[in-house]
């Protein structure tokens, strides 16, 4: 039993205070010489404004940006110098970062609370080199289920695939929850301009009734096909969901033969697919090295696949592949994802910033700062590193965001002016799906205007001559006061990406830079970025609670909070 006193404060300083017991941290990043001296380097980097960074050194932007294919990554609105990048490329190599990526593409068993290999890199491996898996090559399943996927696809865009009734599919379906519904809901959404417009996907997760009303509401069940998406197929809330899809298809369709034309899974429990009335012919295969969160690389994608098409679904593939060559071979200096790593521990751990904004300047992304929040705050949101001591450091900021220019009108003021330092990226393509020429070069304006913004800031003297150029009336005190509201400190980092179009392939290659982000961020944190234990605990707690609902009778002791609930609940159900 360890007892552990500290003051009140705040609990990110608690989290970052180490420890005192060796054992607990002797293998965690805090203990190494290199945290030590960048410790030191922040003392004196907490000082330095990246105005007089770039006054310094004109040659800032290309020394700090790198391009990859058609992607422009520029970190030189970070507050780092060569003294910086060299220390955390230092931490890096300290905490064996290139061995434990090279453990990863070899099929080694990483994740380690759960025994299981990390291969989601194998499912867009498009050399299609072997990828050994306890010594069997996993490329030949992989082949197979893509070309199942193929065929399937083309049968329903073509419209050989048809109904129960004969008629056509006109919409698709897809049922799920977590990295089987965020992922494709986010890809479908973000290639838009690639989908079919005679065959629309819509996507049911939440277990709350009115999503599956509302999506099913326009829809005919003799036009529309289900992919329910469930590894177990025991998901609870996927289940509840596809259940009563199936009520509402038998409403109409009446014979239960139709399931068969109208369902297919993504499953590797076939018994229960089966059970559910799906003919094993439309069951998807996936496998326990695929996690959730990384699955839409496999048949978790038939959704996308059915949007885009499969040559467009490969596409994506191709650029996910493009980003894992990368990862594997270049130095580490002109690594992206290791450097998109480094940047966010420099600031999470350093600066103390305990939340990272996702901004795309594209609509079509709308989908994406929620879908790189479930990758990020589910793989690193841990406290226990992979010997099972707790950490003694923050891990895994807070992600959020939304497409600009809107959240210039929602959360950037907070951001400009507000108390907490939050580092971001901002993302947009040079070129427009869209016709409208004036629209995107005002987008494009907001997306490089916010980066400068953030980082130049605006001094209380500016702002006073502006404020006097402007003509303003005010003097003396009731001038100071309105030119220090708007006064912006300025140094707040942020990364750009600049990419010539939302191709298939670029996505895809957006979506692995930042997956292999954060898995950099858990190798030097220490912990098992594969696991999602947290999300266990809820939902046993939530089967108790539903059979004391169902029963009305509240069978196990809660506290006084959750009793006072569920007695309001049941009294007024």
């Amino acid at each position: 039993m360890f007892l552990f006193l500290y003051k009140k404060t705040d609990l990110k300083d608690v989290i970052k205070t180490p420890f005192t017991c060796e054992n607990l941290t002797m293998n965690q990043p805090n203990q190494l010489p290199v945290w030590k001296s960048l410790v030191k380097h922040h003392s004196h980097m907490a000082h330095v404004h990246m105005r007089d960074l770039f006054k310094a050194d004109p040659g800032r932007f290309k020394r700090y940006s790198i391009t990859l294919d058609d992607i422009l990554f520029d970190y030189s609105k970070n507050r780092i110098t060569d003294e910086t990048l060299a220390l955390l490329l230092e931490l890096a190599k300290a905490s064996h970062l290139e061995e434990k990526r090279d453990d990863m593409f070899l099929g080694k068993r990483i994740n380690l609370t759960e025994n299981r290999a990390v291969l989601h890199t194998a499912l867009r491996n498009r050399s299609n080199h072997p990828v050994l898996l306890d010594g069997q090559d996993v490329m030949p399943d992989v082949n197979r289920v893509l070309d199942s996927m193929r065929v399937f696809t083309q049968k329903v865009r073509s419209g050989e695939w048809t109904g129960f009734t004969g008629k056509k599919v006109t919409d698709v379906v897809n049922i799920g929850i977590g990295g089987s519904d965020l992922g494709p809901r986010m890809v479908v959404k973000a290639l838009t301009p690639y989908t079919d417009p005679t065959l629309r996907v819509h996507f049911i997760s939440n277990v709350d009734e009115a999503d599956l009303v509302e999506t099913l509401r326009p829809l005919d069940p003799e036009t529309t096909l289900f992919c329910v998406a469930s590894k177990t197929f025991t998901t609870l809330e996927t289940m509840t969901n596809a259940h009563s899809a199936k009520d509402w298809l038998l409403a109409k369709l009446k014979d239960p033969a139709a399931i068969a034309k109208h369902f297919v899974a993504i499953s590797t429990n076939i018994e229960k697919v089966s059970a559910f009335g799906i003919d094993q012919q439309n069951v998807f295969e996936f496998w326990d090295w695929v996690g959730g969160r990384y699955s839409i690389w496999s048949s978790i994608g038939l959704p996308i696949a059915l949007g885009i098409g499969m040559d467009a679904f490969e596409s994506m593939l191709a650029g996910a592949h493009r980003v894992d060559q990368h990862f594997r071979t270049a130095p580490l200096e002109q690594n992206i994802p290791v450097l998109m790593g480094l940047l966010g521990i420099w600031y999470d751990n350093f600066f103390r910033a305990d939340a990272y904004a996702i901004l795309p300047y594209d609509q079509y992304l709308e989908f994406l700062s929620s879908y790189l929040q479930q990758g990020d705050m589910e793989s690193n949101g841990k406290t226990v590193d992979l010997d099972g001591d707790p950490v003694s450091y923050s891990t895994g900021p807070i992600i959020f965001g939304q497409p600009g220019t809107n959240g210039q009108h929602a959360f950037y003021q907070l951001m400009h002016q507000g108390s907490a330092l939050i580092p971001s990226d901002f993302l947009a393509a040079v070129e427009s799906h869209n016709q409208r020429t004036e629209h995107h070069d005002l987008l494009i304006s907001n997306f490089i205007a916010q980066t400068e913004a953030l980082m130049i800031g605006k001094t209380t003297a500016e702002a006073k001559a502006e404020l006097i150029a402007q003509g303003t009336t005010l003097t003396g005190e009731a001038l100071d006061d309105l030119a220090a509201a708007k006064t912006f400190a300025g140094n707040r980092p942020s990364n750009s990406f600049l990419y010539q179009r939302l191709t298939p392939q670029t996505l895809g290659s957006l979506i692995a830079l930042y997956e292999h982000k954060i898995f950099v961020q858990g190798t030097v944190w220490h912990i098992n970025s594969f696991d999602q234990m947290g999300v266990e605990l809820g939902k046993q707690l939530a089967k108790t609670i539903q059979e004391e609902i169902e029963s009305r009778n509240l069978s196990k002791p809660h506290d006084a909070s959750t009793e006072g609930l569920l007695n309001r609940y049941i009294a007024n159900k």
